[in-house]
């Protein structure tokens, strides 16, 4: 005889909200996080930001996060005021793409 399986909806929603899942959640953040952080750019001797936005990563989590807030999330940010610059560059600037990078390997 076929073995039956009937989801649950909310035995599956109690699953992505778990501590399991935030707890690997916060897990993979701070290894992106440490991955940004070991290709961060830092100026040079003149820069009065020298080593700040490398310093200004930090990682948070939430059970309630996701589109419609049903799921355990960990999001890696940069609290440097110049970090959107960063990342997306200027007319001056080159984009560094620091989050991105670091995102696609997985902290790795």
């Amino acid at each position: 005889m076929a073995a039956r399986f009937k989801m649950s909806k909310k035995g599956v929603g109690q699953l992505l909200r778990s501590p399991m899942i935030q707890a690997d959640m916060l897990f993979r953040a701070e290894k992106i996080e440490a991955a940004a952080q070991g290709i961060a750019p830092v100026g040079g001797p003149g820069d009065p930001h020298s080593g700040r936005y490398k310093e200004s990563f930090y990682v948070k989590t939430t059970a309630r996060g996701g589109r419609r807030r049903d799921r355990a999330t960990a999001t890696v940010g940069n609290r440097a005021y110049y970090a959107r610059w960063v990342e997306y560059g200027t007319e001056k600037v080159p984009a560094h793409h620091v989050l991105l990078r670091a995102a696609q390997a997985g902290g790795d």
